[in-house]
């Protein structure tokens, strides 16, 4: 299967219109089989064993059948970077007509984070989520999430801290969401979440495709919210089919597409909501994509090693 893999393999740098995660290029592998693109895109710093679940769920979008979606369109959430500058927040916010929700990145500076959930809130959303990627103690986490619901209402804030003990020492007031605990977890199914998170992030290429983020909500049995690793279309597309099977109400962290100054497609936002649809990645049909075969080289080497490194964990790849 490897040699098939390796014989579709595309590879696209897509320039970010703002930093986003330290970044201001998103590097993605394409791979193209009887049922469509998978896309494998790992951060560049993840070694091999980390990426095994992300080949898996790219294998299970361009290979498998999936469940019968339930939904046509999927609401989403707005995503803003840590910025510091009230013009770029308005400016970034602009770009997800009709939502009402939206996701604040912060973390590491109080005041900062502060005066952006102001932003965000004098740009009419509705709804504030915070996302502190496990930056905080739990005593910082208190400290600051004390303060900052002193003058805001939050809908939930996404790992405040890294481990479940602090999790579990938190006892805050407003919902604690799961990311980083559960897709960052050497086997996820083990891990308890009691005490804990509220509600599980589900993001489908680091938990292994559809079925395999499916199996650990019904698992965990908790809540769910649907969100994406920063994907091209192709990857949203597979993300968007998740929350569409899992007929999840609540809108979705899957517009960050909009963070991309180009993309292999899109799936343009209408009045709060992405449509659930195939994307044809335009670099396919050659109007962008890596022109340096050492790179392409790379990530071919790269597929290989993280596919013989699942064979000796023993998966049973979505094919």
């Amino acid at each position: 299967m490897i040699e098939e893999l390796l014989a579709s393999v595309q590879v696209f740098s897509l320039p970010t219109r703002t930093n986003f995660r330290g970044i201001n290029t998103r590097e993605v592998a394409i791979i193209i089989g009887p049922n469509g693109y998978g896309e494998f895109s790992p951060f560049l710093e993840y070694g091999e064993v980390e990426s095994i679940p992300w080949l898996n769920s790219a294998i299970e979008a361009a290979y498998s059948e999936l469940p019968a979606l339930k939904l046509n369109e999927i609401e989403v959430n707005a995503t803003l970077p840590e910025v510091t500058d009230e013009a770029t927040a308005r400016e970034i916010l602009s770009w997800y007509p009709g939502c009402k929700t939206v996701k604040i990145k912060i973390g590491s500076n109080l005041d900062e984070d502060l005066a952006r959930i102001s932003w965000a809130k004098a740009a009419n959303f509705e709804n504030v989520r915070l996302d502190v990627n496990g930056a905080w103690t739990a005593k910082e986490a208190k400290v600051n999430l004390s303060e900052i619901t002193r003058s805001f209402k939050i809908e939930y804030v996404e790992q405040p801290c890294s481990t479940i003990e602090e999790l579990r020492a938190l006892e805050l007031d407003i919902p604690i969401v799961g990311d980083e605990i559960l897709r960052k977890a050497r086997d996820p199914f083990a891990i308890d979440l009691t005490g804990a998170v509220d509600i599980l992030m589900l993001k489908v290429a680091p938990l292994g495709g559809i079925n395999r983020s499916m199996q650990l909500a019904e698992h965990h049995k908790l809540p769910v919210v649907v969100s994406s690793a920063f994907e091209s279309a192709v990857g949203i597309t597979h993300g968007l089919k998740l929350a569409s099977i899992l007929n999840i109400a609540k809108p979705a962290g899957l517009a960050t597409g909009v963070l991309l100054k180009e993309d292999l497609g899109v799936h343009p936002i209408i009045n709060g909501f992405i449509k659930v649809s195939e994307i044809i990645p335009s670099g396919i049909r050659g109007i962008s994509g890596i022109n340096n075969l050492a790179r392409l080289d790379w990530w071919r080497e790269r597929i290989r090693n993280t596919f013989a490194a699942g064979e000796r964990a023993g998966w049973k790849w979505s094919a």
